[in-house]
């Protein structure tokens, strides 16, 4: 790394807290008393993570996604999961078409709305296993394999995907393979009083917010590539490790809850998520490198869906929040 280089990265570094504090003031013009929600949003997006987004009808999740992607002038398609969706639906295929000049026959590809840059999954868990399945190759390695061609995707791509906590008919719960794939479980609950009153007076009155476009995409990529050169220590790796580790029941020193009703714990890559997701925070917050409380803070929301009940857990309707809240007692700050 060239000391130019070095220098723009500080540079980029520096803007971060400023830039964030804009994001969140301009996304609330949209969505009123969802500051953690947007606060997880952002650390998914400049993480370049995926999020699973869990709430009942009416939170504006939809609107949440359209409007993030609006300020940060990304291209964005929305796909309404139903059981009869297919794989191809969500990829695209290819056709055969006569070419007017020649007049032979020849495939062309028609892409999918997956070949976008925020891609909206809503109700995911509404398609069958086989369709949640296309999106699994896209989330990893940002790639789509159509008739045996791998076609790259643009940065960035990120998947936001809704799901309905409540009406479970008609449902197929996604597949932990898929689910090791988000970065963060966002829950989004209903707002405060005052937010909601706000909500009504506005919305009902025809209100539309017009929100400003902040930042160009390619300097989001050059952001997010920033983040990566936070530094992190090998005390805030461990301790991160430590963190995971410990969700899994055969683990020396997990917590008897852990042993008591957990199938299966939280793999490698939740501690991969977990530093990068606490770069950005560190970043956010202006901070020189990453400590342990960033790590801490955004334990939750990157371990809860990793964490499997076994079946005691399940038929006594033990909560993952408790199972983690232990685990972070026993851990501890340090």
């Amino acid at each position: 790394m060239t000391t130019t280089d070095a220098a723009g990265i500080a540079g980029d570094l520096e803007s971060l807290p400023e830039l964030y504090g804009r994001l969140s003031a301009e996304l609330s013009k949209a969505v009123y008393g969802q500051p953690e929600v947007v606060r997880l949003l952002l650390i998914g997006t400049f993480a370049r993570g995926h999020s699973l987004i869990t709430g009942v009808p009416g939170l504006a999740k939809t609107l949440l996604v359209r409007s993030l992607a609006d300020v940060l002038d990304l291209e964005f398609r929305r796909i309404q999961f139903t059981p009869d969706l297919m794989p191809a639906d969500i990829t695209g295929s290819e056709v055969l078409e006569e070419d007017r000049t020649s007049g032979r026959r020849v495939f062309k590809l028609v892409k999918g709305p997956i070949f976008t840059h925020l891609l909206l999954a809503d109700e995911i868990n509404r398609a069958t296993p086989r369709t949640q399945s296309a999106l699994l190759q896209a989330m990893q390695e940002r790639s789509v394999t159509i008739a045996g061609v791998t076609h790259e995707l643009q940065e960035p791509f990120l998947v936001f995907a809704t799901q309905n906590p409540i009406e479970q008919e008609g449902t197929y719960a996604l597949p932990e393979a898929q689910l090791d794939r988000f970065l963060f479980s966002v829950l989004i609950d209903y707002p405060e009083p005052d937010s909601e009153l706000d909500v009504v007076r506005r919305y009902s009155a025809g209100f539309r917010p017009g929100l400003e476009r902040l930042l160009a995409r390619e300097t989001l990529v050059r952001l997010q590539a920033a983040v990566d050169q936070v530094p992190v220590s090998d005390h805030v790796l461990r301790y991160a490790l430590n963190l995971v580790r410990k969700t899994r029941p055969g683990e020396p020193g997990a917590p008897d809850i852990v042993r008591a009703y957990v199938a299966y714990g939280a793999g490698p890559r939740a501690g991969v998520f977990l530093v990068h997701a606490a770069r950005v925070l560190a970043a956010f917050q202006g901070s020189a490198s990453v400590g342990t409380e960033h790590v801490r803070e955004l334990a939750l929301p990157v371990l809860r869906h990793r964490v499997l009940l076994n079946y005691r857990g399940l038929s006594e309707g033990v909560a993952v929040q408790r199972i983690l809240d232990e685990v972070l007692q026993l851990v501890g700050r340090d």
